[in-house]
């Protein structure tokens, strides 16, 4: 496999960076910034709190489906992404939102953190392995168990994203019923 291969024979990575198409560079640069604006504490909408892991979620299934579209496992790699993204959602949904939300306003109060940037660079690091790997090994779309590790790894990110906006969702409703009950009710 790729580490195999990098391990040892080293120069093999120039040769890997010197053929990826420059527009990868570009989606690796606008990623790392959106992933960087995460960082700050900062203000947003519930429309702008959906908007990353819609994305994000897309760019996994776009994943998902290059990689393995064609392959006999696909049915095994989207229920394997689809499980663990359901399972992750779900852990990180009942965890507490590092967040406020002002309802009057309709707006979040995030803490900055660095999760975002983490997961954004880990879905894009995988992307990126998995395509060099199957560019370089075009039967892996064929073995289960890459195709199995691939489509969890990429539902575990997308349920990160997912628990994430699920918990905001919930504490905007939360918030949304307190400032609807009349005081003294």
């Amino acid at each position: 496999m790729l580490l195999q291969l990098i391990t040892n024979q080293p120069q093999v990575v120039g040769t890997i960076l010197k053929n990826t198409p420059t527009w990868v560079w570009g989606l690796l640069a606008a990623l790392t910034w959106l992933g960087l604006s995460q960082l700050r504490d900062r203000s947003a909408s519930m429309a702008r709190v959906t908007i990353m892991p819609v994305a994000m979620t897309a760019f996994s299934v776009w994943g998902t489906f290059s990689a393995f579209g064609g392959s006999p496992q696909f049915g095994a790699v989207l229920l394997a992404w689809f499980s663990a993204a359901a399972v992750v959602a779900g852990i990180v949904a009942n965890t507490r939102a590092p967040a406020t939300y002002d309802a009057a306003e309709g707006r979040f109060l995030l803490q900055g953190s660095w999760v975002p940037l983490a997961i954004i660079l880990g879905i894009f690091l995988t992307k990126y392995v998995v395509g060099v790997e199957l560019a370089m090994q075009p039967q892996l779309a064929r073995d289960s168990q890459f195709t199995l590790v691939v489509g969890t790894l990429y539902g575990f990110f997308n349920g990160i994203f997912a628990g994430r906006a699920i918990r905001l969702w919930r504490l905007a409703t939360k918030q949304q019923a307190l400032t609807a009950v009349p005081a003294g009710a």
